[in-house]
């Protein structure tokens, strides 16, 4: 039987307005899914939408998977 897997999607931006990822917050969101047994699966460069007034700012999607128990 093939294996199961779940999966999570995180949306992620640097501040309220946008702003550039920086690496570090990146690196800090992966070190603690990875110690909940998550594993990164992608990550995909979107627009995410703004928390003040319309439109967007760009962001990302962390996709992460691990096994189902």
């Amino acid at each position: 039987m093939a294996g199961r897997y779940e999966y999570k999607v995180e949306e992620l931006r640097e501040g309220m307005l946008g702003g550039k990822m920086s690496g570090d917050k990146l690196e800090k969101v992966l070190n603690e899914h990875a110690r909940e047994g998550w594993q990164l699966k992608a990550i995909t460069s979107v627009e995410v939408k703004g928390r003040i007034g319309p439109g967007g700012v760009e962001g990302v999607l962390v996709t992460f998977e691990r096994p189902t128990t």
